[in-house]
């Protein structure tokens, strides 16, 4: 099977384009003309803007286009539709044209919040809260009505794991002994460890599944003080955990869309993400996901973060854990 990847390059497709051709699949990574970024495994490079002309030709005689390019954060508002938007049209036309099948990568942001004791489902109409989402959304939508076009949406909650750079700030925090509790008292998320991604979109390329949205993500849903207990328990330090009042958090946007003006870059916290915090959680089903493509998450989130915190030890990016310290 020949299956091209767009966003080869990123944390998710990576670890793709290594898992496809460890089963054997022929894979073309398709990457930006400008990127300097090392494409992983054995596969083919073809370098192609997000413009359906030149993607007809990078997605001829493909099977299968799993596309995973796109933009999570940025300074400007209108980032988001011009790349996640405006990209996957193109993606979808040329798929469309090459008569591959498309694995169209959303997101949990595209449905919007939901809180644990009421998971969002995939017949829920979506709300997203932030320009991603929307964006992610509109992809979505651009999608199913592409003529000629045959297609599957994945929508993965936070991902996170081996060379996330995401997460790698909570690791960071616990690492220097302390982690600020941000958000909701009561909110929960939805995490799929990235090796459960990448076993989703393997399942959707070989799978017999068309015309489906289906969620991804582990089925027990963690709160904010789950996720802060796992983080320091992997990274092996008894880091204390300080709650931030909302009115605290919410100024702390306000400086964040300011520093990020005079940076030029958008900042860990501003008012969209304040957006997510305030919310009751991002919560979903995943019962289709096991119905439809028979996938359960093998990653709890202990486990999930023990091994991500071992990668980040490996790479250097937080210190080694201390023997003893914390249990």
């Amino acid at each position: 099977m020949r299956v091209a990847v767009t966003g080869a390059t990123g944390f998710i497709g990576r670890q793709l384009t290594v898992d496809l051709v460890g089963r054997a699949m022929e894979v073309r990574a398709v990457v930006r003309p400008d990127s300097t970024n090392a494409v992983a495994g054995a596969v083919a490079v073809v370098r192609a803007p997000l413009e359906a002309g030149t993607l007809r030709e990078a997605f001829s005689d493909v099977d299968v286009v799993v596309h995973l390019a796109g933009i999570v954060t940025a300074l400007d508002q209108a980032t988001y539709p011009k790349v996640n938007v405006e990209g996957t049209r193109a993606v979808a036309s040329a798929a469309a044209a090459a008569g591959a099948r498309l694995i169209y990568i959303s997101s949990l942001a595209a449905a919007g919040s939901a809180p644990a004791n009421a998971p969002r489902s995939e017949d829920d109409a979506p709300s997203p809260r932030t320009p991603y989402g929307h964006s992610k959304l509109e992809g979505e939508r651009i999608v199913r009505a592409m003529a000629g076009l045959r297609w599957t949406i994945l929508r993965p909650g936070v991902v996170y794991g081996p060379g996330d750079r995401a997460v790698l700030p909570l690791f960071k925090s616990a690492d220097r002994g302390i982690l600020p509790l941000v958000g909701r008292a009561g909110a929960a998320y939805t995490f799929i460890h990235v090796h459960d991604v990448v076993r989703t979109i393997a399942a959707a390329i070989t799978g017999p599944v068309d015309g489906a949205t289906l969620f991804v993500g582990h089925p027990r849903p963690a709160t904010a003080r789950d996720i802060l207990d796992a983080v320091r328990l992997a990274v092996g330090r008894p880091a204390v955990i300080v709650p931030i009042p909302m009115a605290l958090t919410r100024l702390g946007a306000w400086a964040g869309d300011l520093a990020g003006r005079l940076a030029g870059r958008p900042m860990p916290l501003n008012h969209w993400r304040y957006a997510e915090l305030s919310a009751e959680g991002f919560v979903c089903r995943v019962d289709r996901l096991r119905e439809q493509l028979g996938i359960v998450a093998e990653f709890d989130l202990h486990d999930g973060f023990a091994q991500t915190a071992t990668w980040y030890r490996q790479a250097g990016w937080i210190r080694p854990a201390e023997a003893g310290r914390y249990r």
